[in-house]
């Protein structure tokens, strides 16, 4: 597991997927036809709500200001500082096991199991898993 440094807090905009995990991929989809654009990143934000539920974000990179209220999306912000990372290849293929990745990472006594999971899909066939550092 390796430290990723995340350099400036990341706005991101996008969607609680009503129906997790089984609705993500509808998710992903209706954001991407909504923003039109493949040249920004997107991440999937995951936290556990008061109940044990997990609450799930389809999100994508805010380039411009007031994009979240442009696509009437909620705006989220990735807190810059040190993350808990494991890149995942070939994402596509193994979106079954990415809740098993997050699982060892919340091992490592470095990780801020109170933050939010995020899901970095910054290339096509490139993901990363990140966990906020203590």
């Amino acid at each position: 597991m390796k430290i990723y440094h995340l350099q400036h807090d990341q706005r991101v905009f996008g969607r609680l997927v009503k129906t997790f995990p089984e609705g993500i991929g509808d998710a992903f989809h209706a954001l991407l036809e909504t923003v039109g654009d493949d040249k920004r990143s997107y991440y999937g934000i995951s936290k556990m709500d008061d109940k044990g539920a997990i609450l799930y974000w389809a999100a994508a990179e805010e380039k411009a200001a007031a994009e979240a209220e442009k696509y009437k999306c909620e705006r989220l912000v990735i807190p810059q500082g040190d993350y808990l990372s494991e890149t995942v290849l070939n994402w596509k293929e193994k979106t079954g096991c990415i809740k098993d990745v997050f699982h060892e990472m919340m091992k490592d006594a470095r990780a801020d199991t109170a933050k939010p999971c995020i899901e970095w899909y910054y290339k096509d066939d490139e993901m990363l898993c990140l966990i906020k550092a203590k």
